[in-house]
């Protein structure tokens, strides 16, 4: 069983209230748009991370990270990116992929809204977990936290910030 933190466009922001919260997961998982390197770095100082860059990331991130994250969490396979779309509405270039790749658990930033989607046509469940940081139109900074146990992906919930 492990528990994972999800957050995503963080634009270089970290503060305690974040890293209260990585220290709870036992994975921390970025869906890109991190902003600068010391934000993963502040992560990694406590547990494990998987991430993506996003289109704001400048190259030193993009050396470090990659565009697609595909891994295996218990028996849940995962796919993390930063632009994907939402069902039914992925990215163009990436629904074929994904039809052909059949993650259980599809997960993007860049939207900054908040979404957990079940996809019944592909089987999967997407994430979005919004924004943490505090660069963007989002009112509410928000992260998602979750447990993998084996297939099942459950003790989903929604962590808020309410201090823009």
């Amino acid at each position: 069983m492990k528990k994972i933190l999800l957050l995503s466009d963080t634009h270089g922001y970290m503060d305690d209230d974040i890293l209260k919260y990585v220290k709870q997961a036992d994975e921390v998982w970025h869906a890109g748009d991190v902003g600068n390197i010391e934000v993963t770095d502040a992560i990694k100082d406590f547990k494990p991370l998987k991430a993506v860059y996003g289109n704001i990331d400048d190259a030193k991130i993009r050396t470090e990270l990659p565009e697609h994250n595909k891994f295996k969490c218990e028996d849940v396979k995962v796919w993390l990116t930063h632009i994907g779309g939402y069902p039914p509405r992925y990215n163009k270039r990436l629904k074929p992929l994904l039809e052909q790749d059949k993650p259980d658990l599809f997960i993007c930033g860049h939207s900054h809204i908040l979404k957990v989607i079940p996809d019944k046509k592909l089987n999967l469940l997407h994430m979005n977990p919004g924004a943490v940081g505090k660069h963007g139109f989002h009112k509410v900074r928000t992260m998602l936290r979750f447990t993998i146990d084996g297939k099942d992906i459950k003790n989903l919930e929604v962590i808020e910030f309410n201090n823009r």
